[in-house]
Order: C-alpha cells, then structure tokens, then sequence
C-alpha cells in the first residue's frame, strides 16, 4: 500500500523549516518532493540599502556556521571592484577562521549525523571537539559564532604571538579526539551499517545537479574552490582536495572527517608563517567606484559565491548570493529514492543542509 509522508516544514528533528514529501510502497521510498521557502529574511533587499560597512554586518548573519564565509566572499568582491590589494598577513588571518570554521561546521555534522542514528556517544566526542574550536574562534576574535574578523581591505583584528602559541597547541590537542571520531566512524558496525549504500549520488547525478562542497565530493566531483580557483593566499599552503566516488551517506562522513585534517595542517602552516605585513588597509568607509565581481569561495558546506554590483554610490546597487544548500536540496528526492522512511532525516542532513543560508 502506498503513503505519502511529511516530513516538516516543523519537525522535532530539523533545526530548521523545509518540508520534504516522501511517496513510499509500504516502508520504501519511491519518490519524493522538497519544498523550501519557509525562512526568508529579505537579506537581498536589505544589502541594496545598506553602505558597504552596514552589508558586512548584515551578511555575516545570513548563516551562523558560516559567517566568516559570507562576509570574506562579500569583501573580496568590494575588493576586486575597488582594485585593493589585500595585506598578506590579513590573507592568512582569514584563512586561518576560513579552516576553524570548516572544522567548526564538519565537528557538528559528524556529531548531528551520529545523533539522527542513536549513537550519542559519538555525538558526544564530536560537540566536544567543536566546543575546543568554538573556545578558539572566541580566543582569537571574541566572539563564538559572529567573529566580525572582515572587513573591507583586510582584517579588524591581528592575531598575537601568545594567540598564536595558543592556537597551535590547541591544534595538537585537537588530535586525540579526532583519532577517537575517526576510529569510531571506521569500525563501528551499526554505524556502518547506517550509512554505507544509504542515499547513493552518483557521479553523473552529482554533476547533473550541480551538487558542491563535501557533499558532490564525495560522488566524485572534483570543484574544491580552495584548489581550482585559489584566493586568499590559499595557493601558499599544502593540503589535499578530499574526494570519493561512492556517493553514499558514509562517504559524505569520510569527507569531512578527512578535510578536517587537512583543515588542522593548514592552519599549522599558516599560524606557523604568519606574514610581518599590516592586517588591513584602513578603518575609513571604503570608496567602491562602479563595477560589478563575482567572488567564490569554499565555505564549509560548499562554494558560496557572491554577486556583487556597485553604481558608484555610498550603497550597494545589487548583492546576489548563492549557497551550497541551494544546489545541493535539488539532489535530495534522487537520494531518497529506494531507501527506507527510516533512512529518510539522515539523508536529508547528510547534504549539511542551512535552509537560513538557501532562503535568506
């Protein structure tokens, strides 16, 4: 017998609205729908009567997780227009919140995907680990989740040899708890039960619809931006573009579990190679002459990419954001095909959805 199930827009188990529609053959998934659109904020709209100042504090709250992201790819954008060459020492500051946040956000989704299957024990070591990286995030700027580190022509805050020494041993404690997440995700059969051949992308699918960031890497897509299109200095570090080829939910968790330490070796060498530059060019209200840039970046769950439009004047004309959720929501009915319902809020959350980030 055939059912459809909702699955939100409010569910116990979202942290945020989306309303996905499954169509099952008793406990199989034969088709399903995703609805998004329940968290618009007018971010958009807001920018186009905002100064360049004002849009920095405005865009750093479209996504919690990510808010260094979205303000490094606004500013760059600023800064390409106003052709502003960029300290390198502030270049390394921003890569370094560019990786704690990436370890920040991979720490919660390991966490989040061990607690949708029930195995709070790893979702224990997982949010202590990103409690570590959180404390560091509030050591080097103040603040745990907004860091306001960004700004037009480089960095707020420099960073100090004793926050530096910090930041380093804080990276090799980090190491412990990671070998035991990884341990626990390598060899733990119920967990692998749970996630290996669960919700498959394949390779084709993956390109068809555009998926990004961990999530298409690990259906073989080859787009780190960090690698294809470097910016901010990412071209001075050594470190892999992680990529599998199964497509599965494990494979999604293998790609964030190594990408976090690729993520610990490059702010090693950026701490360790801190540049004795300026950290920015100035605190007046920048001058933006008319032009237009599309910057990219890898956030955490993908590239985020920003549109950017000046007229001259002291506002913005148009600011036009693309996120990672975006492109990767559309993959989310292929996945769940031929699945259990009981398969069905692990798949959803192993894209890493940010349904504030998709609906702005």
């Amino acid at each position: 017998m055939g059912y459809t199930i909702p699955i939100g827009p409010y569910h116990p188990s979202l942290e945020e609205p989306v309303h996905v529609k499954l169509y099952t053959e008793g406990e199989m998934i034969t088709d399903a729908d995703v609805f998004i659109g329940y968290n618009h904020r007018g971010i958009e709209k807001l920018a186009s009567e905002r100064n360049y100042i004002q849009t920095i504090t405005l865009v750093e709250r479209v996504c919690g997780i990510c808010s260094h992201s979205h303000t490094l790819a606004y500013c760059l954008a600023l800064e390409k227009i106003a052709g502003m060459e960029v300290p390198k020492r502030a270049s390394y500051i921003r890569v370094i919140f560019c990786e704690l946040e990436r370890l920040h956000s991979h720490f919660l989704w390991l966490g989040l995907a061990a607690h949708i299957i029930g195995f709070d024990s790893a979702f224990m070591y997982s949010f202590a680990a990103r409690e570590s990286v959180m404390d560091t995030l509030e050591m080097l700027s103040g603040n745990r989740v907004n860091y306001a580190m960004n700004i037009v022509g480089g960095s707020r805050r420099d960073i100090t040899k004793e926050q530096i020494r910090n930041l380093l041993q804080i990276m090799i404690e980090l190491e412990e708890p990671y070998k035991k997440i990884v341990n626990i995700f390598s060899n733990d059969k119920t967990l692998a039960m749970r996630t290996k051949g669960v919700g498959k992308l394949s390779y084709e699918d993956a390109w068809q619809y555009g998926a990004c960031g961990p999530h298409g890497r690990a259906s073989g897509m080859q787009d780190d931006t960090r690698k294809r299109d470097p910016y901010c200095c990412y071209e001075d570090f050594d470190f892999k573009a992680i990529v599998r080829e199964d497509g599965d939910v494990f494979s999604r968790a293998v790609v964030r579990l190594l990408e976090i330490q690729e993520s610990i070796k490059i702010i090693k060498q950026a701490a360790e190679n801190l540049p004795d530059t300026p950290i920015n060019l100035g605190f007046k209200i920048p001058r933006i002459p008319a032009g237009e840039y599309l910057s990219r970046i890898e956030a955490p769950r993908g590239e985020v990419s920003y549109l950017v439009v000046s007229d001259g004047g002291p506002n913005n004309w148009r600011v036009n954001i693309h996120v990672p959720t975006f492109k990767n929501a559309a993959t989310v009915p292929v996945m769940l095909k031929g699945n259990s319902i009981a398969d069905a809020g692990l798949i959803v959350a192993s894209i890493d959805p940010c349904f504030s980030c998709l609906d702005r």
